[in-house]
């Protein structure tokens, strides 16, 4: 545990009252002890600081000991050396296609892409809203022999089954009405490269054995067709959702998930990466800050402590959002607390009361958007569920 100078608050941007009583690992990430603990000593390490940016610093240390000559601590000075800029910077960052991480569950995946890009097996990416299951599979295309080739992506959740079937197979003219000609599906048009289906626990049961048969035979018959087409075509589908518990409430056919989930990628979401969130907050930020209406130098150590601390429920999309909602609304070089969404700013003050004292599921989710003033991010942080996953029971409930 630390004790926080005036002088540690200027060089970490971390206030003592915040930083007191913590362990420095949680608020220096790349903190370590020293090497020879026992001693005194000297060596330098790179931490990142409280607005994300790291920070190189000389550490000098040696031993605080008891009359008897016990151990009681440590105590250390700390010098610094060059600010190295944003956490981009940092050499344990890994980048792949737009996908960027420091967090080991993360680097697996990266590494379960490279491995089965190399392959023809059909990928199912699991994870929630907002985790970057796209950004996954434009990867695995990116990585493959069918990077040349067409990306194509459709979401199943987002049509109807007649125009999702036509969507996906084609239709050849006069197939139904307004049919005035053949269209080529994203099958067809997806040949020779990777298609991906998003949310594919959505696909209707009636498209479910047409893509069985994709799968199983390369081939199909458009809508209203009369010959076969072949295709080659590899699938990457996507879900926020168990397909194993789709399938024991009869929505989605067994043989189908095996036939999908080959390889399944599961995304850790982003309050499982801590570490990451600085990462990806500079990355945004640099990003707008090349548009060059306002460029943000530095973030208040009230607005990061609150960036930190934030459950994330729409994980990476969410923290993309609020970084645009900060450029927006907000000018200067920092990037402060009243740059952030109203539900940031509300944390300090916002109803503490747990969700456990109240049994059934739909009286939880009155009682959290009461609390919440209806604000949909805030009853979903006291439910402890993401907005997608409240989005869905508040519409299975009828609340």
């Amino acid at each position: 545990m630390s004790y926080w100078s005036s002088a540690a608050e200027q060089l970490t941007g971390h206030t003592g009252e915040f930083a007191t009583g913590e362990s420095i690992a949680r608020l220096l990430p790349g903190y370590g002890p020293p090497r020879a603990d026992d001693g005194r000593g000297e060596d330098e390490i790179r931490v990142e600081r409280a607005d994300g940016s790291a920070l190189l610093l000389r550490r000098r240390y040696h031993p605080l000991r008891d009359r008897e000559g016990a151990a009681r601590g440590r105590l250390e000075v700390l010098t610094a050396i060059e600010t190295i800029g944003t956490p981009l910077a940092e050499a344990d960052v890994e980048i792949l296609h737009g996908l960027l991480t420091r967090e080991p569950a993360m680097k697996q995946v990266f590494r379960l892409i490279r491995n089965v890009a190399e392959t023809e097996a059909t990928v199912l990416v699991r994870g929630e809203s907002g985790t970057g299951k796209e950004l996954v599979a434009r990867a695995v295309h990116a990585e493959s022999h069918r990077a040349r080739e067409p990306f194509l992506a459709v979401n199943c959740a987002a049509l109807a089954p007649s125009l999702l079937e036509s969507e996906l197979f084609g239709h050849v003219r006069g197939a139904f009405t307004g049919a005035v000609r053949s269209h080529a599906g994203l099958f067809q048009r997806a040949d020779g490269g990777t298609l991906f289906l998003d949310e594919v626990a959505e696909l209707p049961l009636e498209l479910q054995a047409k893509l069985l048969r994709v799968l199983q035979e390369r081939s199909f018959v458009p809508v209203g067709g009369d010959r076969m087409l072949s295709v080659d075509v590899r699938i990457v589908a996507a879900t926020h959702r168990s397909l194993r518990d789709a399938v024991r409430e009869g929505r989605f056919r067994e043989d189908l998930m095996y036939r999908l989930r080959v390889v399944p990628l599961f995304l850790p979401p982003l309050r499982e990466r801590r570490r990451d969130i600085g990462l990806l907050l500079w990355h945004f930020i640099e990003r707008h800050n090349a548009r060059g209406l306002r460029r943000i130098v530095r973030i208040d150590p009230d607005a990061m402590r609150r960036l930190l601390d934030h459950a994330w429920p729409g994980n990476v999309r969410e923290l993309q959002n609020v970084v645009e909602y900060a450029f927006a609304v907000g000018r200067g070089e920092v990037l402060e607390l009243d740059d952030l969404p109203p539900e940031f700013r509300d944390e300090r003050a916002g109803p503490q009361t747990s969700m456990e004292a109240v049994p059934d599921e739909a009286d939880r989710i009155r009682t959290a958007l009461r609390q919440s003033g209806g604000r949909i991010d805030q009853a979903a942080r006291l439910l402890q569920m993401s907005r997608a996953t409240l989005w869905r029971k508040r519409k299975k409930l009828g609340v």
